[in-house]
């Protein structure tokens, strides 16, 4: 299947579920998640006019963004704090803060960097951090301190993997996301849904769903 069809299919699947949510697809941003996949595939979607692609490399994001200084690329995985310094420097967001020392640390690098990055909390509410990353609930006050309301890391909402099949588990985050944009007194997003949850994902409200496999095929490893 052609990557023009792979898109189509999305992009059928994405408005029916806004049809059905009473919501425009406009509003859904679909983030094509480009690991692993050659620079020559990331082009071809450029030319259908995505210009944003999710990476979970550090390196390999960083590669890609070099190769490619006209798109943008967001780092979706772990973030430790030694490769803080080159993650700021090639992505254009980070949507894995999961604990305050990384925010700090992400805060002074900002400043002597001079740069400005969107950034994101990555949120587990299911005790899947271990495997995925993520704050716990009760740790989210602490992240959200530490970024301070940075000028330079402004915080754009909350990403999530939630476990498989749990569809409850969308409707946890977007009572989360409605709670603390309400104390913050700012809109925030929402990063969550994949190619076999986002029919569920856009009806508890989110705002970005993140495709690999699905967009672009099969991954070469």
């Amino acid at each position: 299947m052609s990557l023009g069809t792979h898109i189509e299919d999305l992009r059928a699947r994405i408005q029916r579920a806004c049809e059905i949510a009473g919501r425009e697809a406009a509003s859904i941003e679909l983030l094509p998640v480009s690991k692993k996949q050659p620079m020559a595939l990331i082009k071809e979607a450029a030319a259908f006019g995505f210009t944003r692609f999710g990476e979970n490399y550090v390196q390999e994001g960083a590669d890609k963004a070099a190769a490619a200084p006209d798109l943008s690329f967001v780092l979706l995985g772990p973030l430790q704090r030694n490769k803080a310094k080159p993650a700021l420097q090639s992505f254009a967001e980070i949507q894995s803060i999961d604990r305050p020392e990384l925010a700090e640390r992400l805060g002074r690098l900002a400043d002597e960097l001079d740069v400005i990055r969107p950034v994101w909390i990555q949120v587990d509410l299911w005790d899947e951090a271990t495997k995925l990353g993520g704050c716990t609930e009760a740790d989210l006050p602490e992240v959200i301190a530490a970024l301070g309301g940075d000028a330079r890391l402004p915080l754009r909402g909350f990403m999530a993997i939630p476990p498989p099949e749990d569809e409850s588990a969308f409707t946890q985050m977007a009572a989360l996301r409605d709670r603390v944009q309400q104390e913050l007194g700012q809109p925030l997003r929402l990063s969550m849904g994949m190619s076999g949850d986002l029919e569920a994902a856009i009806a508890a409200g989110s705002d970005q769903i993140r495709i690999g496999t699905a967009f672009f095929g099969e991954r070469s490893y």
